[in-house]
């Protein structure tokens, strides 16, 4: 174990880790490193952030064990702002983030209860700033990768289409894993496969997806058979595609980059995008949209970067989702681009020299990210004044 210098040695996490979402795993995350350095961690729960919890199989006692109060006088609440409850007579810190040109209003008002709020990139940063909120109480904290993990060699998973062919048999193999919302863009990244390839081409796209929210994987049948009507086309029409839909455990995330050459998104906003940095550890080439958190560790050497314009954020049939986005932009991938680098990829035309791998394990880790946390932490880390009357 690596004890820490921080001043902060406990410290009490409010955040959800039973789940299978973004937020989920950069608390295991985040926690898992705060233990390794020696901070005494209480860890709470957020009993109603999703229905969707991993099954025991794929959870860590770990976590449970941490279930203790510790003597800490800051609470760090790793989750969006409306759930942030500040817990009274100590400092309260929000680590969260944003998809695009600004962020609700009450988030602003939320948010200005706490000591401090951190978000991963500059990008997230401009939407604060846009919505009102002072940039002296902002901190930048980037996110991480596990090196141990995901720069390791090991088994690949095992994938096979519905044939049952192996998927290891296609030369390149394209992977993009999203949960299931208009955000990911899904339909547009299958729309610009079925543009790019043909039955004959030596590809295959796996699509890792998750349905955390009810209807969500029947809204993206309903979406895709509309798209293909459309296009008068069948996904027979272009190279194979995998739909992988089961949970998979921490552990098994990196046999599933394993099983790719490739790493695709066609997001139209991120806050952070934890499986392309995870791809990019993995040794994986990337293509990627030049907008949002993606611009805070990819840049044109080392990924395919397609162009994005601004564009309203839409989000039909679900009103509660779309609330939290009135009024902001969100970036849309140019598909004709999109599709140029697909289809380079696949003939290995235009590739990228530098090393996305190399980039990742040296500057984006989950030791770095916790070091910089902590020295956040540290300039509130002073006894909380309390007022007696």
């Amino acid at each position: 174990m690596s004890r820490t210098t921080s001043p902060v040695k406990a410290l009490t996490v409010r955040g959800p880790f039973r789940g299978p979402s973004g937020y989920d795993h950069h608390v295991r995350e985040f926690v898992r490193e705060l233990d390794r350095q020696g901070i005494r961690v209480h860890l709470i729960d957020l009993p109603h952030w999703t229905a969707a919890k991993l099954s025991n199989p794929l959870k860590d006692s770990f976590f449970e064990s941490l279930n203790r109060p510790v003597d800490s006088n800051i609470v760090l609440h790793l989750t969006l702002p409306q759930d942030a409850h500040s817990a009274h007579g100590k400092h309260n810190v929000n680590f969260t983030m944003f998809e695009a040109s600004r962020i609700p209003t009450n988030w602003v008002r939320h948010n200005q209860r706490h000591d401090l709020v951190i978000v991963p990139t500059e990008s997230s940063r401009r939407a604060w700033i846009a919505s009102g909120m002072d940039d002296k109480r902002l901190r930048l904290c980037p996110l991480g990768v596990d090196p141990s993990r995901y720069a390791t060699i090991g088994e690949p998973l095992e994938l096979k289409l519905p044939s049952g062919e192996p998927v290891s048999q296609y030369r390149i193999r394209f992977l993009n894993i999203s949960e299931l919302n208009p955000r990911k863009n899904l339909i547009g990244l299958v729309r610009a496969w079925i543009s790019a390839t043909t039955p004959s081409d030596d590809t295959v796209l796996i699509l890792k997806t998750g349905a955390w929210i009810r209807r969500a994987q029947q809204g993206f049948d309903e979406q895709l058979d509309a798209m293909l009507t459309k296009l008068e086309k069948r996904l027979e029409d272009a190279a194979p595609i995998l739909f992988v839909r089961r949970m998979l455990a921490d552990a098994e995330m990196p046999r599933l980059y394993r099983a790719a050459t490739h790493y695709v998104s066609m997001s139209f906003g991120e806050g952070w995008d934890q499986a392309m940095m995870e791809a990019a550890a993995t040794g994986l080439q990337l293509i990627a949209p030049d907008h949002s958190a993606y611009q805070c560790y990819l840049d044109r050497s080392i990924a395919r970067l397609i162009t994005a314009h601004q564009a309203p954020v839409v989000f039909d049939g679900d009103p509660a989702t779309a609330a939290f986005f009135r009024d902001a932009t969100w970036w849309k991938p140019d598909e004709a681009e999109a599709v140029r680098a697909i289809r380079d990829a696949i003939e290995h035309r235009n590739d990228p020299t530098g090393s996305p791998q190399h980039r990742t394990l040296t500057e984006f880790t989950w030791e770095k990210a916790t070091n910089r946390l902590l020295e956040i932490l540290a300039e509130i880390n002073r006894p909380v004044r309390r007022w007696f009357f």
